[in-house]
């Protein structure tokens, strides 16, 4: 809406305010309500105008639900201190609306009390105490918060200046966005709503039967509308476009997330969801939800801990005190992990990447050095199952479906994703799970019937072929790392393909991190934390710059990283490598990808079992079970993923013949080159 010019408004005409008595309306000063040129007052009925009034044209018309046609204009309501825009419709208000620009196009339908009671932020300051409940990690969310930026200020504490800065930058947004006026964004809807108070709308934004919303803000926007529900009620919020929160569902003290969906009487208290987190039937406390963290169930309580890319099973919860000194515990569970139906975990615990948890723990279990796991509860004990997770389909079918998932609709993405199963992140972890395991082997013997690590058990078939795992997981990255690097060129010499290998950033070496979403090497972070230490970087605007950079360079650095664990893991510095070690790399790559692949074909086929089959073709004789599977579930050679994963095969393998007749081509252009000196 471009909304006019204090000088474009009139003083209204006696016989306008006279026709406006006529019609029911009263003001105590009408010399403070102006209107601007093109005003009639004939769509104004009933209504009352206090403090400073300023309206626009009314000559369009609106639909509601049910085909019901209304004239816009201003029905049966109390305004005080109020903007209207154009062609905006207001009726049945049951209280007042006070201090608000209504802009253009907007209807506010049957609702108690719509107001802006002094100074506001509209819920931008507002401390979350996520991750832990006694407070410590507290996060002041604004209106565009990001998952990377609220995970800095949550878990570097040890870094006071850098969360100094950061709340500073905060505190700055917080006051400029601090106002008397709130604003309903053009083409809103606000319908069958009791109050509202201390709240701001972007465009397009639904508000439909909400019950109570209190001191936030609804970042819709045209791209990606936000959409609040029947029976809401939020206090202290601020809720990103294109979610929705619906169905009684209550919300205080927390941060929405793009593509987000809070639904079905879902609870959350002083937690933070990010990009397309979903939230039905259960609780959230004190919790810093990651992108796609999603829980469906009853009983459902995730509780002071961080979560990413999560899939909740029904019952699961997690305890955060001992009843020593209260709810001061804590734990992680990184990205991907997953809990099965009535697990539970005692906080602190930290649960590594792709990891399955299942049944209940009490011993503080820590597997960070072992992603892809299984973490089991037998006889009260927790049992490791390291790697075993790379061979399970779902944990395939997870990582294809979630950028199929994301529904944000925003040119303008808050939260920096990256998708990739095997990254450097996850492919060191392997290397030092590798290394512990080898370490746990050698200390108890190739014998030893079971071994023990940090209080839980491994036996020792899980472990021989978690090592085995590990190393087909890492050579599948780096050889495809390799063949990234190289496929495309031409090379006539060793020379000419230790040039190709050569890195062009220096950052990448050493530890990366996952910044809940966003993966980059700690170095390349670390100097961006210190550009905000020492005030280089004064504002979210330059951070968020700065981070988006660091995620557009993953590729770069991704290399730079393999490189160097390349030359370790290999035995040679690739500035002495040969095509023959490229041919060697590729074999092994090829070798550990086709592995892999035919574990998840394996995997894949026990979904179609005759056991799988229970419950099938109930009243039928003969082949009837079989059929009716069929007709259900489709064939096991016509699935979708398991053709992605004939398709994936036949593309790695020609791939890999690819890179070695290319490298072929290199070697023997070295031998004619011997020959004829």
């Amino acid at each position: 809406m471009t909304q006019n010019a204090e000088n474009n408004y009139r003083n209204l005409l006696d016989e306008e305010i006279g026709q406006l008595v006529h019609q029911g309306c009263s003001s105590t000063d009408w010399s403070l309500v102006k209107v601007a040129p093109d005003f009639i007052p004939d769509s104004i009925e009933n209504s009352k105008f206090t403090g400073r009034i300023r309206l626009n044209g009314f000559t369009g018309s609106v639909k509601l639900v049910g085909g019901i046609t209304f004239k816009t204009g201003i029905y049966n309501a109390w305004l005080h201190n109020c903007e209207v825009g154009k062609n905006a419709l207001i009726h049945n208000v049951r209280s007042y609306i006070a201090n608000y620009r209504i802009e253009e196009n907007v209807i506010i339908h049957n609702i108690t009390t719509l107001a802006v009671d002094g100074e506001t932020s509209f819920g931008n300051g507002v401390n979350v105490e996520a991750i832990n409940e006694g407070g410590g990690r507290e996060i002041p969310i604004y209106d565009y918060l990001s998952a990377h930026v609220a995970y800095m200020m949550a878990l570097y504490r040890h870094r006071p200046a850098l969360v100094r800065s950061l709340k500073s930058m905060v505190a700055n947004y917080t006051e400029y966005v601090t106002d008397t006026l709130g604003v309903i964004g053009a083409d809103s809807r606000i319908v069958n709503c009791n109050t509202i108070l201390n709240v701001k709308t972007g465009p397009a934004t639904t508000i439909d039967g909400a019950k109570k919303l209190q001191n936030g803000s609804l970042n819709s926007n045209y791209e990606a509308p936000v959409h609040i529900g029947e029976g809401v009620i939020m206090d202290d919020f601020i809720v990103s476009s294109g979610t929705t929160i619906a169905d009684a569902t209550l919300v205080s003290k927390c941060f929405v997330g793009q593509g987000c969906v809070l639904d079905k009487h879902y609870s959350a208290e002083n937690s933070l969801f990010f990009a397309n987190c979903q939230g039905f039937h259960g609780e959230a406390c004190s919790i810093f939800a990651g992108p796609y963290t999603v829980t469906h169930h009853k009983s459902t309580l995730l509780i002071a801990g961080m979560f990413s890319f999560l899939n909740a099973g029904s019952g699961s919860n997690q305890s955060n005190h001992l009843y020593k000194l209260g709810p001061i515990h804590q734990g992680i569970m990184e990205r991907g992990a997953k809990t099965t139906s009535d697990s539970y975990l005692l906080w602190p615990s930290r649960i590594g990447a792709f990891s399955l948890v299942m049944g209940r723990h009490y011993k503080h279990c820590d597997t960070t050095d072992f992603p892809f796991s299984y973490l089991i509860e037998s006889k009260d004990e927790s049992i490791l199952v390291p790697a075993i997770n790379l061979k399970s389909i779902g944990t395939i079918r997870d990582t294809q479906k979630w950028p199929k998932r994301d529904k944000r609709a925003d040119s303008n993405l808050l939260d920096l994703i990256n998708f990739n199963l095997l990254s450097p992140y996850t492919i060191d972890k392997m290397i030092k799970g590798r290394k512990k395991l080898l370490a746990l082997r050698q200390s108890s013997g190739k014998n030893a019937a079971h071994y023990s690590y940090e209080k839980m058990k491994i036996e020792k078939r899980a472990l021989d072929r978690g090592i085995q795992l590990y190393e087909m997981a890492i050579w599948k990255f780096l050889g495809n790392s390799v063949i990234t690097r190289l496929i495309g060129g031409k090379y006539n010499s060793a020379t000419e393909i230790r040039a190709g290998l050569q890195p062009t950033t220096k950052f990448g070496k050493g530890y990366w991190v996952d910044l809940c979403g966003m993966i980059c090497p700690f170095e390349a972070l670390d100097q961006l934390l210190a550009s905000v230490e020492d005030g280089s970087v004064q504002s979210l605007e330059e951070l968020n710059s700065a981070l988006a950079t660091l995620h557009k360079n993953y590729y770069n650095y991704e290399w730079t990283w393999a490189a160097e664990v390349l030359e370790q893991f290999y035995g040679k510095n690739i500035n002495a490598f040969e095509a023959a070690d490229v041919i060697t790399i590729v074999k092994k790559w090829k070798e550990s990808v086709l592995g892999i692949d035919r574990f998840l074909y394996e995997d894949a086929r026990k979904e179609f079992s005759m056991s799988k089959m229970t419950g099938f073709g109930v009243d039928g004789e003969n082949k009837a079970r079989e059929l009716d599977f069929a007709e259900v579930r489709g064939e096991f050679e016509s699935n979708v993923t398991v053709k992605e994963i004939r398709e994936h095969m036949e593309k790695k393998e020609q791939l890999g013949t690819q890179m070695i007749e290319l490298m072929m081509q290199v070697r023997e252009n070295k031998n004619s080159v011997e020959i004829a000196n």
